[in-house]
C-alpha cells in the first residue's frame, strides 16, 4: 500500500497579518508559518494505516518555495517514510492548475490512497483532493470521518452528512479521501522521529521537471483587507403595531431574515 498525503504550509493562526498600504499582498516580515490544520488529520489518518498494514509507505507532497521543506521535515518526524516537494511558488494559482501540477508529479507513483484535508486556512478553495481524483482516475470521497481498508482493491469510508447523519461508502482503490478535521487526534513528533527524520530523502522537483505548461496566474486579488468591525444601534418608537411593523420591515428588508 502506497499513500500520499498532500500537505500545505500556511500563516500560523496566532500570526499578525498585516496587510501592504497598497491593499496587494500581506506583508511577510516576521510572519510565522505551520502546517495546514486539516493535513495534520490527514497525515495521522495515513500513520494510523501504516500501523495497521503490514506493508505500508507513507509519502507527503507539498508545492512551495524551499522554505515549505520545513512542514515536510516535520511530516517525516512524525512517522512518514519520506516527501516530495514540487518547487513552485506561485500565490495567485487556481484550484485547477494546482492540481494539474500535483497530478503531473504524483502519476509516476502510482499511489493507492491520496489523503488531503478538506480545506486549507488561506485560500479554503476545498478543490485539490475532488479534482485529482478526477486527473488521476481515482474514486473520491469528502468529509471523511473514518476509514476502513478491505484488502488490496477497495476501501470504505465514513463521510459525514448534513443534521448530524452519516454514510458508509465501500469504494475501489485507488482512491482521493477530503479529510473532515476531528477525524483523530494528531500525534507529536517524538525525539527519536526528529532525528530519523533527518536520514529520510525529500525528493524536489522544479518547473523543469514538469511534462506541462505552467499555467498563468488565472486568479487576481482585487483588493486585500482586514475586516472592519462596525455596530449600528437604530431605536423603534411609537405605539405596539408600528414597532412590530417597522421590525418586520426590517427583518425582510435589511437582515433579510424572513421572506
Amino acid at each position: 500500500m502506497k499513500i500520499c498525503v498532500l500537505v500545505k504550509q500556511v500563516p500560523n493562526e496566532d500570526a499578525i497579518i498585516k496587510v501592504s498600504s497598497d491593499g496587494n499582498h500581506v506583508i511577510e516580515d516576521n510572519l510565522t508559518y505551520c502546517t495546514n490544520e486539516p493535513d495534520t488529520y490527514a497525515l495521522e489518518e495515513a500513520l494510523l494505516i501504516k500501523e495497521q498494514l503490514s506493508d505500508c509507505e507513507v509519502v507527503v507532497c507539498t508545492m512551495g518555495s524551499e522554505s515549505t521543506s520545513q512542514i515536510l521535515k516535520e511530516a517525516l518526524a512524525k512517522g512518514a517514510d519520506r516527501a516530495i516537494l514540487i518547487d513552485h511558488n506561485s500565490k495567485n494559482i487556481d484550484p485547477l492548475s494546482n492540481a494539474k501540477i500535483i497530478g503531473n508529479i504524483l502519476k509516476k507513483e502510482n499511489f493507492n490512497l491520496i489523503l488531503s484535508g478538506l480545506q486549507s486556512d488561506d485560500s479554503g478553495h476545498s478543490q485539490t483532493g475532488v479534482l485529482l481524483s478526477e486527473i488521476l482516475n481515482m474514486t473520491h470521497a469528502a468529509l471523511v470521518v473514518g476509514t476502513e481498508i478491505k484488502g488490496d482493491e477497495k476501501i470504505r469510508v465514513k463521510k459525514e452528512l448534513e443534521s448530524g447523519w452519516f454514510q458508509w461508502s465501500e469504494m475501489e482503490l485507488p482512491s482521493s479521501l477530503s479529510i473532515q478535521s476531528g477525524l483523530n487526534k494528531p500525534r507529536y513528533a517524538s525525539l527519536k522521529g526528529i532525528m530519523s527524520a533527518k536520514k529520510k530523502p525529500i525528493e524536489k522537483f522544479s518547473a523543469d521537471d514538469l511534462e506541462i505548461d505552467i499555467p498563468n496566474d488565472k486568479i487576481e486579488a482585487k483588493k486585500m483587507y482586514v475586516p472592519e468591525k462596525s455596530k449600528q444601534t437604530k431605536y423603534i418608537e411609537g405605539d405596539t403595531e408600528s414597532i412590530v411593523g417597522e421590525l418586520i420591515k426590517i427583518l425582510k428588508e435589511d437582515i433579510k431574515a424572513i421572506d
